[in-house]
């Protein structure tokens, strides 16, 4: 497939496709054309790779453990080293502090929302 398809099908920017493939995240063929040709897999490789992202995962990292990722969505770390158990540790923990925050603020912006649809609720009566 094309990268306006892969695209298309995965709702990321051709630019960051390209910018995936730089980084080595991704890989595509070329046509005689020029025009890069993408494999069935990469539409899961990007998901994976845009769900990592999310988590806060930065791109080294996830390149690192790119070859563990053998079916959609699994992670798999058959030859992991102690220098890679102690980054995914500290990304994880780094995460969790993230969560805690955002649960935070979630839960102080509920609380204002609430508290402004009981004074609109009151100026109504």
């Amino acid at each position: 497939m094309r990268i306006g398809e892969l695209s298309k099908r995965t709702r990321t920017p051709v630019r960051l496709l390209r910018y995936y493939e730089e980084q080595e995240l991704i890989a595509s063929d070329r046509l005689p054309n020029g025009y890069r040709d993408y494999e069935e897999y990469v539409v899961d490789r990007v998901l994976q790779v845009r769900g990592l992202l999310d988590a806060g995962l930065p791109t080294r990292i996830i390149k690192q453990i790119l070859p563990c990722l053998n079916t959609p969505r699994t992670i798999h770390m058959p030859y992991v080293t102690p220098d890679m158990v102690a980054t995914l540790e500290h990304e994880r923990d780094r995460m969790a502090e993230k969560i805690e925050c955002l649960t935070k603020n979630h839960r102080a912006i509920t609380e204002y929302l609430d508290a402004v649809r009981r004074d609109v609720r009151a100026s109504h009566r």
